[in-house]
């Protein structure tokens, strides 16, 4: 059984996502990464401008599709990675799925002091609190129809760690 982590961008996926991969013993993938993997040279920023959400996604589907035939690991899908139906069905499959949430006023806060983030992140309707606001509205609904178990995103790492690893132990036995 793997754990899909999910929730908006900046919600902790990596952090906890690292967090779970050493505690458990478990790989841990980054669909971000993996799309940068296949797209070579280029930030996910100036690539997503350059071939628009209709060139990304099918990317997006291709590397969630494939990191999730992993039997164990620990995988922190994207922002968006969920809105399409066939990634739904991949993350859903013999996975604890995890929603990170997290307020607009934090998830804002940490938009804002991540040093980073126009490269790796690129906007999706315009940037802007109002971008979090509209996407999350957009969103939200689906993280929480696919999550198996949500977290409050605000709380201290380990505290999430803790829930996450117990919740998991509690849907595998065998890794008790």
């Amino acid at each position: 059984m793997k754990i899909v982590l999910v929730g908006y961008r900046a919600a902790g996926k990596s952090t906890l996502g690292r967090l779970l991969s050493d505690a458990l013993d478990m790989p841990f993938l980054d669909v971000d990464r993996g799309i940068e993997q296949r797209i070579g040279d280029q930030t996910l920023t100036a690539f997503y401008k350059e071939v628009g959400e209709e060139g990304f996604r099918p990317i997006e589907t291709d590397v969630v599709v494939e990191m999730c035939t992993t039997e164990r690991a620990v995988i922190a899908f994207g922002a968006g990675s969920l809105m399409r139906a066939r990634n739904q069905q991949a993350a859903t499959e013999n996975s604890l799925v995890v929603y990170l949430q997290v307020p607009v006023a934090e998830l804002w806060q940490r938009i804002q002091s991540d040093p980073s983030s126009d490269q790796t992140r690129p906007n999706l309707a315009g940037g802007g609190v109002e971008e979090v606001v509209h996407m999350l509205a957009q969103r939200e609904p689906v993280y929480l129809a696919c999550a198996d178990l949500v977290v409050d995103g605000t709380e201290q790492p380990e505290a999430m760690l803790q829930r996450v690893v117990e919740a998991y132990r509690r849907a595998d036995p065998t890794q008790a």
